[in-house]
């Protein structure tokens, strides 16, 4: 499957922007799938993920109430509505996708990623 990120762009603190991940060459369906983000001199990190069928999600503490991860999955989209963006915000965010493994969302390893898009919060 391929992933295509987008949505990303230059916001003030406070706002909000809706990234998007279009899958390709697969039906997004059979795949969990996550958003992760890597901030500047920073390590990669996990942001939220989906199940399969969108009906469980799970976050990182630091997004929670703020972020929403949702799916369509007849469009082969998965989407991060982020709200109340600020400063520690700032990241490229990444898309990725693991067949469904009905196991735990906390412990899903991905093995498919998109590319990032980029995401910048003013001040």
């Amino acid at each position: 499957v391929q992933l295509q990120a987008s949505g990303g762009g230059l916001v003030q603190a406070g706002g909000s922007l809706r990234l998007s991940c279009a899958a390709s060459g697969g039906t997004s369906s059979s795949y969990d799938m996550a958003w992760f983000r890597r901030a500047p001199g920073k390590e990669r990190e996990f942001v939220a993920s989906s199940s399969w069928s969108g009906r469980s999600t799970f976050y990182t503490d630091s997004v929670k109430g703020r972020f929403t991860i949702s799916r369509d999955n007849a469009k082969n989209t998965l989407y991060l509505q982020m709200n109340s963006l600020n400063s520690v915000d700032t990241a490229v965010y990444y898309c990725a996708a693991s067949m469904a493994s009905y196991k735990p969302l906390s412990t899903v390893q991905y093995d498919y990623w998109g590319q990032g898009t980029q995401v910048t919060v003013s001040s």
